[in-house]
């Protein structure tokens, strides 16, 4: 028995009920919505999410726009859109915005369910690293490299680099840092925050040339 779950977003109520029920016939948890709210990042955080399924067409907004704001913000869901837009041009939209597949409007529920099932299958097999620019973080054994090199990080540096790389694009600011990266410790001071994205920095781009941490003067950093 599956126990993947597949987030739905979905305007037509009728067709978000049929694809929750085929869906959990065949053994999958679902979790339907009929818009984008404030949920749904909610439960992209608190769940383990195998998959997105989502319309384009959605009421407050667009559904490539949605995931392309969530994957700027770390969330590395698979993404299948289900849309009517099924222009050439729309499609290639669809797969510039993330899409691991993309199914048109009217479709056949069994290739639909052959999809799904490709689709979590391979990112299963992906999502035991992570890979933001040429940082490659494995889950596994916790550790990071460059072109395949391992880098040599600490304890902190190895929290700091996985923060920001959740975060990219994102600007952290150092109280963040702190309450999330030294979180009870006693050294919880902002220049220590300094010294040691300068001490991470030195490992990550030695010379200077890759540029991957920008310091925002008064706010704090930003992994871009």
């Amino acid at each position: 028995m599956m126990n993947n779950t597949v987030l739905i977003i979905e305007d037509e109520e009728d067709l978000l009920e049929l694809l929750e029920f085929t869906l959990q016939k065949e053994g999958y948890e679902t979790i339907g919505f009929l818009s984008i709210t404030s949920q749904v990042k909610k439960i992209l955080d608190e769940e383990k999410i195998d998959l997105i399924l989502i319309d384009r067409n959605l009421p407050n907004i667009e559904g490539t726009t949605f995931v392309k704001e969530i994957r700027n913000s770390g969330y590395q869901n698979p993404v299948i859109y289900l849309t009517a837009k099924d222009k050439p041009t729309d499609i290639l939209d669809g797969f510039e915005a993330y899409a691991d597949d993309y199914i048109t409007k009217p479709f056949n529920i069994n290739e639909l369910l052959a999809r799904i099932k490709a689709v979590i299958k391979r990112s299963n097999k992906e999502c035991d690293t992570l890979k933001v620019k040429d940082i490659l973080y494995n889950f596994a054994n916790k550790s990071f490299s460059i072109d395949d090199k391992l880098l040599d990080l600490t304890h902190l540096e190895h929290n700091l680099l996985l923060e920001f790389l959740k975060n990219q694009n994102i600007l952290l600011s150092r109280e963040h840092l702190l309450e999330n990266i030294w979180k009870d410790s006693i050294d919880k001071q902002e220049k220590t925050v300094n010294v040691a994205i300068k001490r991470l920095k030195d490992k990550i781009d030695p010379d200077g040339s890759k540029n991957y941490i920008k310091a925002v003067r008064g706010e704090g950093y930003i992994f871009c």
